[in-house]
């Protein structure tokens, strides 16, 4: 794999391969972050430099390096096939420590309401429909004219199932209809009370808006966080791209290896 190398000045850079990987737990989002964007979620690829990275950081953290995304832990396993992290999956609808069981935090939505949203995805539409279960997500990046007519979809499907607690998330152009209460810097405040993540600084990398509960939950927490190519408030140090944070990774694992030889 071919990585891009960033320019001589780059504060996120130089302030990431400096982290110290036994102080620190490495909370990583994926798509948009880790890797890029595809057509649609099953037509994205993981670079084995990027799992070699992503393994290899693990050890060095003691473990304490989880995924956290809006994607279901198994399309996660799928993905980073033969790694099995710690995950936090569904935006915080699920959560998994990397030697245990799935731990569910939020119950499906009806299955009447799921097929009701999923038929906005006609033959020819460019609409991909994601269905996780305990949520249902629409994503119209190959359909950007749509947004407008799925919200409609969404508002009719929510309108017929009015005893149902729901609440719509947007992202890049997707939009995911899911249960209230569940985010991810929830269920990062969770996962670092939990060894081997509990005493060290969080540090997140994150791209979209589903990320901002994490990054509004860092300074409480006493952690850190970088964003990929976009500003978010109080986030002062950002990536470009999944390049660049794919070439920090790399970078810090080959620093830390190197240190802990040296060291023995």
């Amino acid at each position: 794999m071919t990585v891009t190398q960033p320019p001589a000045k780059h504060p996120a850079m130089d302030d990431f391969v400096a982290l110290d990987p036994g102080a620190v737990a490495l909370l990583l989002d994926v798509d948009g972050t880790l890797i890029d964007i595809g057509p649609s979620p099953s037509e994205v690829h993981v670079p084995q430099e990027l799992c070699r990275s992503l393994e290899r950081l693990g050890a060095l953290t003691g473990g304490a390096l989880a995924l956290v995304s809006g994607r279901p832990i198994a399309d996660l396993d799928r993905l980073f096939f033969p790694l099995k992290l710690a995950v936090v999956g569904g935006h915080g609808a699920e959560m998994r420590l990397a030697d245990g069981a799935i731990t569910p935090g939020a119950k499906p939505l009806p299955a009447e309401l799921r097929r009701a949203l999923a038929q906005a995805a006609a033959p020819g539409s460019g609409i991909v429909v994601e269905d996780k279960g305990y949520s249902l997500a629409l994503h119209y990046r190959n359909a950007p004219h749509d947004e407008e007519r799925l919200r409609a979809q969404i508002a009719a499907g929510r309108a017929a199932f009015p005893g149902e607690a729901l609440e719509v998330l947007p992202g890049k152009s997707m939009l995911e209809v899911k249960r209230p209460g569940v985010n991810k810097g929830d269920a990062v405040r969770a996962l670092m009370t939990k060894a081997p993540f509990a005493g060290r600084m969080p540090v997140f990398i994150g791209d979209d808006v589903t990320d901002e509960s994490v990054f509004a939950q860092l300074p409480a927490l006493g952690g850190k966080g970088f964003s990929v190519g976009r500003h978010f408030d109080g986030v002062a140090l950002r990536f470009e791209s999944p390049d660049e944070v794919r070439a920090a990774l790399q970078r810090l694992a080959a620093k830390a290896t190197k240190e802990r030889v040296g060291a023995s």
